[in-house]
């Protein structure tokens, strides 16, 4: 019988050293893939990651938006209190102008004015829709303390010029009211955004004067 050939042993030593190559080449495929996976979740995590500067600024804002929730609060009941003491004042100069003023009405109610305006003399810093509803309030009861003044005036003018002056008064304390109202609806939407719900503070006033009204919602709803 004849004997089998088998393959030569210099083929054999280089099937060996291709295989060999084959397999150091995969290893070292695999080594660098996952090393490029690690740099770039690295990467990743380091570009997604919020720098020092971006989160003192996230906490500054946090803080901000909490004292302007707490100052709106405190503005409300403010104006609901400020609210009770003019609201009185204002009806009543527009049934004054039919008879001569009384000095010491007048008197008494420059003082409900000067109280009124003394919670806004030295007011807080806010967001600006917060300093807005603030400062809409301050002027209203700038403008209602002129009403007041006009009717104080016009007790110590003859008869013939007291018409006259009495219509302008009654004209400023509509102003006041007017005023009053658009400074009540930016209050209203600063509490919605800061959560507190709706908050209607608005002087009593006849809808055709040209105040705005409150918009129908529940009280404290919507927040």
């Amino acid at each position: 019988m004849a004997r089998r050939t088998g393959r030569p042993s210099y083929l054999s030593d280089k099937a060996d050293v291709r295989h060999r190559r084959a397999t150091r080449f995969v290893a070292v495929a695999g080594a660098v893939a996952l090393v490029t996976a690690l740099l770039g979740g690295l990467v990743g995590y380091q570009v997604g990651r919020p720098d020092a500067t971006e989160a003192a600024i996230a906490t500054i804002q946090q803080a901000e938006a909490k004292r302007d929730a707490q100052q709106i609060l405190e503005l409300t009941g403010t104006a609901r209190r400020v609210r009770d003491q003019i609201a009185p004042v204002l009806a009543a100069i527009k049934t004054e102008t039919s008879r001569a003023p009384d000095p010491g009405q007048a008197r008494q109610w420059q003082e409900i004015m000067r109280q009124a305006a003394e919670p806004f003399a030295d007011p807080p810093s806010g967001t600006t829709a917060t300093n807005v509803a603030r400062g809409g309030l301050r002027a209203a009861i700038q403008q209602a303390s002129l009403a007041v003044d006009a009717y104080a005036l016009a007790a110590d003018v003859p008869a013939a010029q007291r018409a006259a002056l009495l219509a302008v008064t009654a004209r400023q304390a509509a102003q006041a009211v007017t005023m009053w109202s658009v400074a009540a609806t930016q209050l209203d939407q600063v509490s919605v955004d800061a959560g507190h719900g709706h908050q209607h503070v608005f002087l009593d006033t006849d809808s055709h004067e040209g105040a705005l009204t409150p918009d129908g919602a529940p009280e404290g709803t919507g927040g």
